[in-house]
């Protein structure tokens, strides 16, 4: 309509805001903060790092939620600049996992097995929903992108803190809780350089190209 027009929406710099992605991002920020709030609880009684972890990755998911939400209506380039943010924040997130599971692995903390199992459960459905809304959401621009690469990973975390569970239970040691803790960490760096790469890929194709200055020679 021309009225949309009007207002801004069909500009190309700044396309229209599919209603159902804003739907699914609300779902997905308040599903991240509540899980965060969980897992953190769960992780500081259970002394399981790979909680901790999946507990800070809520909390960081949440906040990349209420980000993309403030910058559906912007024009793309402020959408990837947005999303260079957001992948720094995933690589501090791997950086910090790591550094967390070598200061548990220097105090041989044993995790309570059941707990992880119980906690690990309730994250991987949560996951699951907001993977589930977010699928047709994939292969849209950086932003898109590392919404969906973040709950992607947050489900095998998941996985991999039941793996942990199962082997705390039955070996009697910490160091699955840490390996799993370890793997998390690597995996927040990867996602981290492929949302990057992305970013600097859409804003270089954004930068118009300045043409060079043109020198009048004058006559003598």
């Amino acid at each position: 309509m021309v009225a949309d027009c009007c207002s801004g929406g069909c500009s190309p710099d700044k396309p229209p805001v599919d209603p159902r992605y804003r739907r699914v991002l609300w779902i997905a920020l308040f599903v991240n903060a509540l899980m965060f709030g969980v897992e953190l609880a769960g992780g500081w009684a259970a002394g399981s790092v790979s909680l901790l972890a999946d507990a800070v990755d809520f909390f960081g998911d949440a906040a990349n939620y209420g980000i993309s939400l403030f910058v559906l209506g912007l024009a793309p380039v402020w959408r990837s600049r947005t999303a260079l943010v957001k992948g720094a924040t995933m690589g501090a997130y791997g950086v910090f996992v790591i550094g967390s599971a070598l200061t548990h692995l220097a105090s041989g903390t044993v995790p309570a097995a059941q707990t992880m199992g119980v906690i690990g459960i309730a994250a991987l459905l949560a996951n699951g929903l907001v993977a589930a809304l977010l699928f047709a959401f994939r292969n849209g621009d950086a932003n898109m992108r590392s919404v969906w690469l973040c709950t992607r990973n947050d489900m095998i975390g998941n996985l991999a803190v039941l793996l942990a569970a199962l082997g705390v239970w039955q070996a009697g040691s910490g160091l699955p809780d840490l390996f799993v803790a370890s793997v998390m960490g690597v995996l927040g760096l990867t996602a981290a350089r492929s949302v990057i790469v992305h970013a600097r890929a859409e804003l270089s194709a954004a930068t118009p190209d300045v043409p060079a200055p043109v020198v009048e020679l004058k006559r003598r």
